[in-house]
């Protein structure tokens, strides 16, 4: 499900707005003021921004600059504004598109469809590489992050071995043998007894509740399973 923030200080249209989205399948998140915005985009894992350029504390020409060097998701200005002059800004800063108040929610929704569409074509294959995903779990290749419902999670460099692992090995009975030889390239004797402490730990992390997994299973007396689908 992709996940849209929506920075915006009139609390009647962001929520207007975010019933009409989770109508059409997207998860929502609000955030009324220029800080808490920049705050919450930078710590989530977020598909698209939906931006109002006249915020307290922080304008939203400020955050798009802030997210746009970070990020290259989505981003779609919502504004009174409506001179040529601020289009131009916005769009120069980096926006997708610019759509002036007021608008319909239905008019809003098709423009963040068609970006995430595009978006997706133009990324998909360098994400389909580099990328881990599986239901409200997703590791970047790349960089080492790790994310549990959009929230980034720190992750030791041991566990976040096994969790790749056993994320590329989906839906497959793996023995602890095959995760001694696969992690620790044979030095066995020393871990032997710390795998399933570093399972749990990382149960901790990504479960909702780690005495009752759902992504990494145990099947006793054969070793653990990791549920893809």
């Amino acid at each position: 499900m992709e996940h849209i923030l929506i920075i915006e200080d009139d609390n009647h249209i962001a929520e207007l707005e975010k019933d009409y989205l989770e109508l059409g399948g997207f998860q929502v998140t609000i955030e009324n003021d220029g800080t808490k915005g920049v705050h919450t985009a930078l710590e989530g894992r977020f598909d698209v921004m939906v931006l109002d350029l006249m915020l307290p504390e922080i304008d939203g020409y400020e955050i798009l600059q802030i997210i746009r060097n970070k990020f290259e998701i989505p981003i779609i200005i919502v504004s009174a504004k409506g001179e040529e002059l601020d289009k131009i800004r916005g769009l120069g800063l980096g926006a997708d598109d610019y759509i002036q108040k007021p608008f319909s929610p239905a008019e809003l929704t098709a423009r963040i469809k068609s970006h995430l569409n595009r978006y997706k074509r133009l990324k998909g294959k360098a994400v389909c590489e580099n990328v881990l995903v599986v239901k409200g779990l997703e590791v970047e290749l790349t960089s080492g992050k790790v994310y549990v419902n959009t929230k980034e999670v720190p992750f030791t460099k041991r566990e976040y071995e096994i969790l790749v692992f056993f994320m590329s090995h989906p839906n497959l009975l793996i023995s602890k043998e095959e995760l001694y030889h696969a992690i620790w390239k044979g030095d066995i004797a020393s871990e032997y007894t710390s795998l399933a402490v570093y399972i749990q730990k990382i149960r901790k992390k990504i479960e909702k509740s780690p005495d009752n997994p759902i992504y990494i299973e145990t099947i006793w007396g054969k070793g653990y399973r990791f549920n893809g689908c």
